[in-house]
């Protein structure tokens, strides 16, 4: 299992729709859990499948007309949204 957190950073002052598209395009995604709060977006699954989800939801974020920055981070561990991971 794989787990990847991200954030999504709009360069414009109207953010909000690009990030509810992008979370729209997550959420189409088959084979990903996708779970969302105030600061992030979680996506759990097969490393194949976090992967793909990704590359299809960021692709026409990035190729889109505002300015985005994407944090993401990935693990190596399947993590469920508040679940520790022990180390």
């Amino acid at each position: 299992m794989t787990s990847a957190e991200l954030s999504l950073y709009p360069l414009t002052p109207d953010y909000e729709p690009i990030i509810i598209d992008f979370i729209r395009l997550l959420r189409q995604q088959p084979r990903v859990k996708v779970a969302t709060n105030g600061l992030s977006t979680q996506l759990t699954g097969s490393y194949a499948d976090v992967m793909a989800a990704l590359t299809a939801a960021m692709q026409p974020t990035i190729e889109g007309p505002v300015t985005c920055s994407f944090v993401i981070k990935v693990l190596n561990v399947g993590v469920e949204p508040g679940e520790e991971v022990e180390v």
